[in-house]
């Protein structure tokens, strides 16, 4: 099967008509493959379960036991065995097959209440040309989600990060719903660096952020229904730290961001860039949407 790149570009970063769960066979691969039949079924989307291995008697054994106890349909799935470096493997099957949302399973530490991720996980996070969700802690009997925070930074990305988030909202029937802008106050070292922003600059970008606002606020007016509660919260704080902070306060179930820009600026060189700060210690389910713009 041959790539077709054209089917990539320019996709809509939702629906989410194939989802692919990536399986290791460790004690949290049925709760990982429970909830990723669940939101398979809820979003009736196919669903792709890859193991990068060997393939055995033994591990297939293992895997049609899951999939009976957890009710995945053969018919609704398919099952990929590949052997290769994990990471490049993982997201060159997931272009292959035109993944939209890939599932990985976040590891827990030892005193049960920090989440994080792997090295193959946290590369895949940053490279991904298709969603990715990271779970915290998936259960054999999923929980409905009731909280969602969404970043709402200044960023192209951001619209499409929001439209996906109210498509996965009114699918999951989520009915609390917070936008948060993080603000961050540079220190005087790193002053310098913006000093030399035009006149120019500096216009086309607040004509920009105004065009945005106004995209925006049309979205939120859109799926505003009386049953559903969407609040605008502007947070001060590292990008990044403070959303996550703000995530595991306020006990959402999901926390909804930006995919990590590939061409980082030079500020970004500089400081350790947001979605770091989020990786290194999950607040609570991490989605992270890839627009494809």
């Amino acid at each position: 099967m041959q790539l077709d790149l054209n089917k990539l570009k320019k996709r809509s970063s939702y629906p989410f008509e194939t989802i692919a769960v990536a399986l290791s066979f460790s004690p949290r691969c049925l709760p990982v493959l429970a909830e990723a039949k669940r939101l398979s079924t809820l979003l009736n989307a196919s669903l792709i379960l890859i193991h990068i291995g060997s393939k055995t008697s033994d591990k297939e054994k293992m895997l049609d036991d899951l999939m009976d106890e957890v009710g995945i349909d053969d018919n609704k799935s398919r099952i990929i065995w590949m052997e290769g470096e994990p990471v490049e493997t993982i997201l060159k099957l997931c272009k292959l097959h035109i993944v939209d949302l890939l599932i990985i399973g976040a590891l827990v530490k030892e005193n049960f209440v920090k989440f994080y991720i792997g090295s193959i996980a946290r590369k895949i996070s940053r490279k991904a040309k298709c969603s990715v969700l990271l779970l915290t802690n998936p259960t054999e009997h999923p929980l409905d989600y009731k909280k969602f925070v969404i970043n709402g930074i200044d960023n192209p990305k951001t619209i499409h990060t929001i439209s996906t988030a109210f498509y996965l909202a009114k699918h999951l029937q989520v009915k609390d719903i917070n936008i948060v802008n993080e603000t961050e106050i540079i220190g005087l070292d790193a002053a310098p660096t913006f000093e030399n922003v035009d006149a120019e600059t500096k216009k086309s970008q607040k004509s920009f952020a105004a065009n945005e606002e106004k995209v925006l606020q049309s979205i939120i007016e859109k799926n505003i229904t009386a049953d559903l509660s969407i609040t605008i919260k502007n947070i001060k704080g590292k990008p990044g730290y403070a959303i996550s902070k703000f995530a595991k306060d306020n006990k959402a179930d999901l926390l909804i961001i930006n995919s990590p820009d590939v061409q980082l600026s030079f500020v970004d060189r500089i400081f350790t860039h947001d979605i770091e700060y989020i990786l290194a210690d999950l607040p609570c389910n991490l989605l992270i949407i890839h627009s494809r713009v």
